[in-house]
Parts: C-alpha cells; structure tokens; sequence
C-alpha cells in the first residue's frame, strides 16, 4: 500500500501551527477561538478531497462521510479525531522535522534546555532512521491529537482516491475540547449516524485500547473564620492552612509520582483562595469502580477528621463523575477492537493491548452507545515541550485505517 506520506506530513505541520489549546473557563464550545480556525480548515480540506454529506455546527463539530464502495449491509463506522491540545502550554508550533534521525541528542532551540536523547526518551531509539518530528521547545507540538487529526484525513484521502478498494461507509468526526474533558457533550450520535467508532488518539505504534481509567473529579470546599491577624489567637481559623493539611494528608503512595501500570491515583491540580474561604480541586483515577470508590472514601475520612480538628471550619467535599473505563462495554462485544488488531497486523503492524492511564472521548462515546476504542498514532512524550512523533508511525496508523476498512467490509 502506498500512502502519500507527503500529503500526510504537509497536513500535519499545518494543523500543529494553529494554537488550538482548550480552556475549561470560558464555558463555550469551542471553548478557544483557535479550535475554530482549524476545525474550519478541516471542514474545507474534506470538501476539497471530495468527502459527502461535510456539515459543522454551531459547537464546532465537523463532519463528512466517504461513500460505501460495496453493496449490503456493512456497518457504517467513524473515524475520530480532536483538535484541540491541552491546556498547559501555547501550541502554536514551529514543527522541525529531523530527517533520518541519527540518534544523536535533539536540542531544542528555542530552549536548549530541552533535549530529548535516546537514553532519557522513552521510544526514541526504535525511530532512529525514521522522520522525527518535534516543537522547537517553549510549546507543545500539538500532536496530542493533530497527528490524529492528519491520520484521519490522510486515511478518508486515500479512500476516495481509491474507489477500488472495498468498504462500507464510514464517518468522520473532529471535535473540540477532548483535553478539558468536554469533547463530545455536545454532539448528537444521531449525527454521527455509525454503529461502531474509533478514536485516533494512541500513542507507541500497535497499541489499541479499549480500557481507560475510570474518573471522577472532587472540589474541596473550607470556609474559614476570618479575623485582624494581630487579634487573631484563639479566633482566626485559616483556610488555606486547612487546605494544605487536607493536601498533605493524601498518601504519597496513591499520587500520580508514584503510581504506574494499573494503579490508580488521587491528583490535588488547583488550591485557590484567601484566608476566610479556599478550594481544591481534585481528579480521581481508577481502572475499577471499587477501586474509585475507595479512594472517595479515603478523601471523605480525611476531611471528617479535618472538621473533627477544626470544629470551628466548614468543610465541604464534592464528586462530579467524569468518565468511566469503557472497558466494560466494550468487552460485551470486542468485534471492534479484534478488527482493529487484524488491521494493524495486515498494515504490518504488531497489535498488543495497553489501558489507558487517561481518557479519551471514546469513554464518553462507549458509554453513550457508540462503542469506540482507540488506534495509535505515534504520539510520544505529550503534554510538554518534548513532544514528538514520528512520520512513520503516522504511516503505519493510516494503514491500519484504511485496512480497516477492508476488514468490516469482508466480515
């Protein structure tokens, strides 16, 4: 198979200059007007590719269809990727494409204080010889998920300039604010109109997942007792003194620093607040709902003996459920994920399965009736400025695609 993978590199580097970073505050959706430019630009590209049926709507999802190429009654499927990139740095890149790498030290050169080496990189040894794509390190690359965003184009691409090959039709979906956890709330599955689905936004070359954590979210609350702090003995009670001892009472042994693989994890991300009132904000993680509710359990206990202390303090501790590991939907029927992997083995590729240690919005699809798992791209390193990816891994995951195709046609 032979996939333009000049056409892919092009597409790519375009979308990781557009800074497409998520914001949680802004309470609209597309919460970044960034979000908007590229996802604009994609609903023009599949127009110009020929793709059916191209629609966006008022909340920025972007949709097209490639027609079927066989007929009956093959399942229609859809493509997924999103445009958007997470929240803690800028993206708009300056991309440098590292041809052939050698397997010498990459120094960034915006920041030459970010350097990626085949002994501290995890995977950069496996793609010297291969097209290594970074940011030129003071932003993301943005391949969280614009390298997804590129595979689906260059797969959908290919598909219509191949009407020989057979396939049933299949969907294609982008959508905003995956990272703020937002993605898909507002998009209709009628929309979408597809039985099963795939998110583009995996990591080493092979993997396909269809488990990720379970997650919830938690605000802790403390409304101290203010007072002039000259006068303040025996009356004031601090808050944010309360607040660090909450903090400080989560067992470093569930943290995301110390726990890996199949454990999960509670994350304090925000304390904010003056003396008299402060909040933190927590996300919770497990592969299991036991598990979940474990941790719930520990953060209640910590707080009842907090207020057992400091009688004086209100506190107050919520849970907002975020996703769940879409794992025990799809396990009920894993045609999804088992094509997948005779895709990938077709494109030449060894499947393996890994969980998640995140989401994706197939946690919110799956859970919602769309079964959707989750194909590589080759994303490395996401969510800092070492960000990196590499051509050939990209390669390989629009074949899986367009493999894929193949494989629900003939099934």
């Amino acid at each position: 198979m032979q996939i333009d993978t000049a056409d892919l590199l092009a597409r790519f580097l375009r979308y990781v200059q557009i800074d497409t970073r998520s914001n949680d505050a802004t309470g609209t959706t597309p919460s970044t007007p960034g979000q908007w430019d590229l996802l604009r630009l994609l609903e023009r590209e599949l127009h110009e590719i020929g793709a059916q049926e191209v629609t966006i709507d008022r909340h920025g999802y972007v949709l097209g269809t490639i027609p079927a190429t066989v007929p009956g009654e093959v399942p229609v499927i859809a493509w997924f990727g999103h445009a958007d990139t997470a929240t803690n740095l800028p993206s708009a890149a300056k991309p440098i494409v590292h041809r052939n790498y050698d397997g010498k030290p990459i120094v960034l050169p915006d920041d030459p204080a970010q350097v990626l080496t085949i002994e501290t990189t995890p995977f950069l040894r496996e793609a010297i010889g291969q097209d290594v794509i970074t940011a030129s390190g003071t932003t993301l690359l943005g391949a969280d998920d614009k390298a997804g965003v590129a595979i689906v184009m260059a797969a959908a691409r290919h598909l219509l300039q191949h009407p020989e090959i057979p396939h049933g039709k299949i969907r294609v979906c982008f959508n905003p604010d995956e990272e703020i956890g937002h993605g898909v709330d507002k998009l209709e599955l009628a929309s979408v109109g597809a039985a099963f689905a795939y998110t583009l936004d995996g990591a080493e070359r092979g993997e396909i997942c269809f488990e990720t954590f379970s997650a919830d979210g938690a605000v802790l609350e403390i409304h101290g007792v203010a007072s002039h702090p000259g006068w303040a003995k025996d009356t004031m009670v601090n808050a944010l003194r309360l607040a660090g001892r909450y903090v400080a009472a989560l067992p470093m042994a569930q943290s995301p620093e110390r726990t890996a693989g199949r454990e999960g994890f509670i994350h304090p991300m925000e304390i904010t607040g003056t003396a008299e009132h402060a909040k933190v904000r927590f996300i919770i993680r497990d592969f299991e709902l036991a598990g979940l509710a474990a941790k719930h359990e520990l953060m209640e206990q910590i707080a009842a003996d907090l207020r057992a202390a400091e009688p004086k303090a209100r506190i107050t501790l919520t849970f907002t459920e975020q996703y769940r590991n879409m794992r025990y939907w799809l396990e009920k029927d894993m045609r999804p994920v088992e094509y997948a992997r005779e895709a990938a083995r077709r494109a030449g590729v060894k499947p393996f399965d890994q969980p998640i240690r995140g989401g994706t919005d197939g946690s919110r699809l799956t859970a919602r009736g769309l079964p959707t798992p989750n194909i590589f791209t080759g994303m490395k390193e996401v969510h800092s400025q070492r960000e990196w990816v590499s051509l050939q891994d990209m390669e390989k995951a629009v074949e899986t695609l367009v493999h894929l195709a193949q494989v629900w046609a003939g099934k």
